[in-house]
Order: structure tokens, then C-alpha cells, then sequence
């Protein structure tokens, strides 16, 4: 089995790779090393990925590399690369936004046109572009009305995976991936700079008044139902990938409170512009479609996160 792996030295990018590569897959890592965060968080995954002997990273822009020739014999592709991130994507930002998200999806689907030996091309999407969805849990018929430039650009490029499955055939799998955590999590990311703050006895700057909930996806729970998408997921179609609760961040906090045993020390501040008040996955389709169920609390899923980065050495 052969894959290829764009953001690979990313959070799920990473995460993928290592079940993949113990699986026995051979995977080739696409990455540029974005500085979005501290690069020596991606250094420190590649150098586990190295580790491997089926493992190969091509340190190029996708927007490089001639996909039509490197997808010549790869079975499976998992697009995961991309520019995350709600809230900086908006004004001159959405230049990096337009080229990371959609750019990047057009020249690998145009690649994969004429790639004859490809089963599945699985194109990371999110929960994001459902804006304040119509109700929750929000199923995949439900419209997509983004509320931020990044969830605009996640759902154009979901959009160019249905119209290359369309008219060209490509075996097009889109996943809206649900607020996902767990160790080896981005820096950036709420829970990272909550269990950060707590371990450093510093304030965490909360956005709103806690009361906004969502749906948090354990890493693992999101790397099992990207690979069961990619074996047996629809071609053509969409699916929610999400932890199956819904939960406040106020109930986050005293979650966190009783893993660590240290009182969270918090500042609530405006919130921001393009955060949805909640999200919640309706799961059905994938379970329907695949056997996709989530195994990981919340509980079980912030305490590793926790050991995790309570030992995580630079």
C-alpha cells in the first residue's frame, strides 16, 4: 500500500503517517514547513517519521511538484496540508488562505485526473463550514453557510473535489473534520494553550463566556476514520467526522481542573469574529458508510494530551 501525504509534518498530517507506516504502507510526506507555528514542532514529528524505512518526505510547495508524475503509482492520497486558522484569515491574509486551501486542491486534483492506479483521494475539510448551522447535531445535507474566509476557502476546495469526481472520475473523499485534539496538537489550538497555561501557572484568555460548545475529536478517532474513509468511503461524497458529545467550554474547564488538579486561572475576552457559537457532528453517515465510530472520551482524551505535553521536551 502506497500513500501520499500532504501536510505530513502537521498535527492529523503526522498522526496518519505513524499508524500508516506501522501499518506496513509505504508513504511519501509532502511538507514545506510553514512557520504558522514554532517549526521545531514539525521538526521534532519528521524526525520520528524518518525513524521508518518506508518513509520519504519531499520538502516542496504543492504548488511545485508535478503531480502527474508523482501519483503515477500511489493507490491512496490524503490531503491534509492547508492554512488553518479562523481568525487570521481574514483581510490581506486570505491571499495565503486562496493559494494554501485552494490553489493546492486544483493542481492535486488536476494531477489525479490521470492517475489510473488511484483508489481514494481523501481531502481534509472542516466542521468550519458550517458557520451557525441550521441545527445540531448538523448532518451533511444541511447547507454550508461559513461565517470566516478560512471556511470559505475549506468549502471551495471541497467543491473542486466534487466537480473533478464529477466530470474526470477522481475518487474524491471530502471529511469535515470536527475540532480535533489529543497529543502532538498544534500549538495554536485552544486546548494546547489551556493546558499551556495551566502547566505555567499563567491566565488563559478565554474567547466569549464559555457557554459556546464543541464537538471535540479525539486525534485518534480522527486518524481511524480517515483511513476506514479512504477503503470504503463513497466516491463523490461528504462526510462528518466528530466525537460524537458536545460540550461547553465552562464544562472544559472544570474537566481540566480535575485532570491536572490545578484551578484554571481564566480571562474572558470579545469573542471573535468568524468563531461559530457551536458545532456538533451528526456522525450517521459515516457510521452508515463505513463503521465509523468514535472510541475516545473527552476525560480519557485530555488527560494524554495533558501527559503529552506535560513532557514534551524541545
Amino acid at each position: 500500500m502506497k500513500a501520499i501525504i500532504t501536510g505530513v509534518a502537521g498535527f492529523i498530517g503526522f498522526s496518519l503517517a505513524e499508524r500508516l507506516l506501522q501499518k506496513g504502507w509505504s508513504v511519501i510526506g509532502v511538507d514545506s514547513l510553514t512557520d504558522y507555528y514554532p517549526i521545531h514542532y514539525k521538526e521534532k514529528r519528521l524526525s520520528k517519521l524518518k525513524l521508518h524505512r518506508e518513509f520519504k518526505l519531499i520538502p516542496h510547495c504543492i504548488t511545485d511538484l508535478d503531480w502527474k508524475d508523482l501519483l503515477l503509482n500511489v493507490g491512496y492520497v490524503y490531503h491534509l496540508a492547508g492554512q488553518p486558522g479562523v481568525r487570521p484569515s481574514w483581510g490581506d491574509n486570505f491571499d495565503i488562505y486562496t493559494k494554501n486551501n485552494i490553489l493546492t486542491m486544483q493542481r492535486i486534483l488536476e494531477g489525479a485526473v490521470s492517475a489510473s492506479k488511484l483508489q481514494r483521494l481523501v481531502y481534509a475539510s472542516s466542521s468550519s463550514l458550517y458557520g451557525d448551522a441550521e441545527s445540531y447535531p448538523t448532518t451533511e445535507e444541511m447547507l454550508p453557510k461559513p461565517i470566516s474566509p478560512y471556511g470559505v476557502s475549506k468549502l471551495a476546495a471541497e467543491n473542486l473535489c466534487y466537480l473533478y469526481y464529477r466530470n474526470y472520475f477522481v475518487p474524491t473523499v471530502a471529511l469535515r473534520y470536527f475540532t480535533v485534539y489529543g497529543p502532538e496538537q498544534r500549538p495554536d489550538m485552544a486546548f494546547h494553550i489551556l493546558l499551556r497555561a495551566v502547566l505555567e501557572d499563567r491566565t488563559f484568555r478565554l474567547f466569549g463566556d464559555g457557554t459556546q460548545t464543541r464537538d471535540f475529536t479525539y486525534i485518534e478517532d480522527i486518524v481511524k476514520g480517515t483511513i476506514l474513509a479512504s477503503q470504503y468511503g463513497h466516491e463523490g461524497e461528504v462526510y462528518n467526522i466528530g466525537g460524537g458529545s458536545r460540550i461547553s467550554m465552562l464544562e472544559v474547564l472544570d474537566k481540566v481542573t480535575s485532570i491536572t488538579g490545578k484551578k484554571v486561572n481564566v480571562e474572558c475576552i470579545e469573542k471573535q469574529k468568524g468563531d461559530a457559537l457551536h458545532t456538533a457532528a451528526s456522525i450517521d453517515k459515516a457510521a452508515q458508510h463505513f463503521g465509523y465510530q468514535p472510541q475516545f472520551n473527552l476525560d480519557e482524551g485530555l488527560k494524554r494530551e495533558w501527559e503529552w505535553l506535560s513532557n514534551y521536551v524541545v
